[in-house]
């Protein structure tokens, strides 16, 4: 059946799937906000039950909605006192109305099962505008007899001779369950497509050259880059509002530029990832694009879950992860970033993009604005080397257009093949100068989107006679698994060792943790030849 034990996007009139409890709240902000961007007077309304009302991201996103002042948000909750477990007062009480109204929300309260009188609170609720909530008092399996208010009968239907009784009870014939038993037993209707969300109309505008004498890091070339977007963007009739979402991180993460100039664009939802992560998302299915730049812990790994329900909703986000890998400075292990390639690996629709240089994130930072579905770009913080060719001329400066699931050619060589992804780029080049003068003219490849195989790239580094792959995350579920799990497919036999993260990393300057991790460009080299030669 494409009618799911949980509610589904892929069913027409269904907007959004929110998976575990705790999240409807968030997505109903989403929507709320991407109608307002529009200019759209609709009104959005979100249905919760009482048991999921003491999650953390349902407060977290009670505190958005004030904040914003989301007038077309309306809440009714199912305040029938069961969950699974119990009643609610026992399993984990709480002041419900209190809660909310200590948000600043307007709190309602009515019979719910009462249709005159649920329409009175809702009407009430409209003509004072949002943030409302209506708690609609109800009595779960109201008109049966043994199953009213008893909560054994939240999680299951009755069955055998219960069932007919409740039939009879409900003035209904117990033949409907062997009609439907019959109506199971036909095909399988087929599965439904996600509908389409609106047109996206949205300038980009030029590239940025940074030439072979700069110095900067990655996170400060996609805040210039999204700034530029604005700029250009903002204000202009009939192009698509971009919502740009911080949690209290816009210096840090570089979006202060686009905040400054784009101030209706941006939303400050203070430290609250889980439900930003979900708000971010469900606004980009109401005809908006939506960005978040977080670190990467913050960002990805404590807020996987959502992220995951964002892929599944078929979400258009952008995802600005800064502060990736080992180079987070001396924040220390608890802040690095170390397995986001092998987590959004885990999903199906996500792509991630891992820029080597100011140049390569400028222009990647425009593609994905443009480029529909969920885009995860992962910078580090620390400032880096413009690459250049043997010439002296930026690689990804100029005539240069990112192209989603190509690797770059560093440089060219023969003995072997080093592939790196992301800031370590510039750290393997010096490793090939060191080669270089030792008699070693190996391959060395660049990889920005390690969820794809570049067979053109791949084919051309087998013909070398062996593989070193250079990356600053955990070496079992990154660059150089994927590049390992791509040959052992092929069966390809051929020298290989994967470098990275094999422990929780150090303290102090990026340079200092990547070269205690066994990392630096000497350590590449030795390594290198160390494969080499057997």
């Amino acid at each position: 059946s494409p009618f799911s034990g949980h509610v589904e996007k892929k069913v027409p009139g269904i907007d959004w799937g929110t998976g575990n409890l705790g999240q409807g709240l968030s997505a109903g902000v989403g929507y709320a906000l991407a109608c307002r961007a529009r200019g759209s007077e609709g009104k959005v309304f979100v249905l919760m039950s009482d048991g999921e009302q003491v999650k953390g991201q349902i407060a977290e996103a009670r505190r958005m909605a004030m904040k914003e002042k989301l007038d077309n948000l309306f809440v009714l909750v199912d305040y029938n006192h069961i969950q699974i477990s119990g009643r609610i007062e026992e399993v984990m009480p709480a002041n419900l109305k209190e809660l909310w109204g200590a948000d600043g929300w307007k709190v309602f309260e009515c019979d719910g099962q009462d249709p005159s009188r649920l329409y009175e609170a809702m009407a009430s609720a409209w003509k004072g505008g949002g943030p409302a909530v209506v708690f609609c008092r109800n009595k779960m399996g109201r008109g049966v007899s043994f199953m009213e208010d008893v909560p054994d009968y939240h999680g299951k239907a009755a069955a055998g001779k219960d069932y007919e009784r409740a039939m009879e009870e409900l003035g209904f014939s117990p033949r409907l369950a062997e009609e439907a038993g019959i109506r199971r037993k036909a095909a399988i209707p087929s599965i439904l497509e996600i509908a389409e969300s609106e047109r996206i109309s949205i300038e980009t505008g030029e590239p940025v050259d940074y030439g072979a004498e700069v110095r900067t890091d990655n996170r400060s070339a996609f805040g210039k880059a999204l700034e530029d977007v604005g700029r250009i963007n903002y204000g202009q009739p009939g192009r698509t509002p971009l919502l740009v979402f911080d949690c209290d991180l816009a210096g840090s993460v570089k979006t202060e530029g686009f905040a400054k100039n784009c101030p209706e664009w941006f939303k400050e939802m203070g430290i609250q990832e889980h439900s930003t992560a979900t708000v971010a998302g469900a606004a980009s299915c109401g005809g908006i694009i939506s960005l978040w730049a977080d670190f990467g812990v913050f960002g990805l790994d404590e807020v996987y879950n959502q992220q995951r329900l964002n892929d599944i909703n078929g979400t258009n986000l952008k995802l600005a992860l800064t502060h990736v890998g080992l180079d987070v400075g001396e924040d220390g292990m608890t802040h690095q970033c170390i397995d986001y390639v092998g987590l959004l690996r885990n999903t199906f629709g996500w792509k991630l993009v891992v820029p080597a240089d100011p140049n390569q994130t400028d222009r990647a930072t425009r593609w994905a604005i443009k480029t529909k579905g969920n885009v995860c770009l992962a910078m580090g913080r620390s400032k880096l080397p413009v690459l250049t060719d043997e010439n002296g001329k930026p690689i990804f400066g100029g005539s240069y257009a990112f192209s989603y699931g190509k690797a770059d050619v560093i440089r060219e060589g023969r003995d072997g093949t080093i592939i790196s992804m992301g800031q370590m780029a510039h750290r393997t080049l010096a490793a090939w100068e060191k080669l270089v003068k030792m008699g070693f003219r190996p391959l060395l490849l660049h990889v920005s989107c390690p969820l794809e195989t570049d067979e053109e790239k791949l084919s051309r580094a087998l013909s070398t006679g062996a593989i070193l792959t250079v990356e600053d995350h955990h070496w079992r579920t990154g660059l150089g698994n994927g590049i390992a799990m791509r040959l052992a497919e092929g069966g390809e036999r051929v020298p290989f060792r994967a470098m990275g993260v094999h422990r929780y990393g150090d303290s102090g300057s990026s340079d200092d943790v990547v070269s205690r991790m066994g990392l630096s460009a000497d350590d590449v080299a030795k390594a290198f030849i160390s494969l080499i030669k057997g």
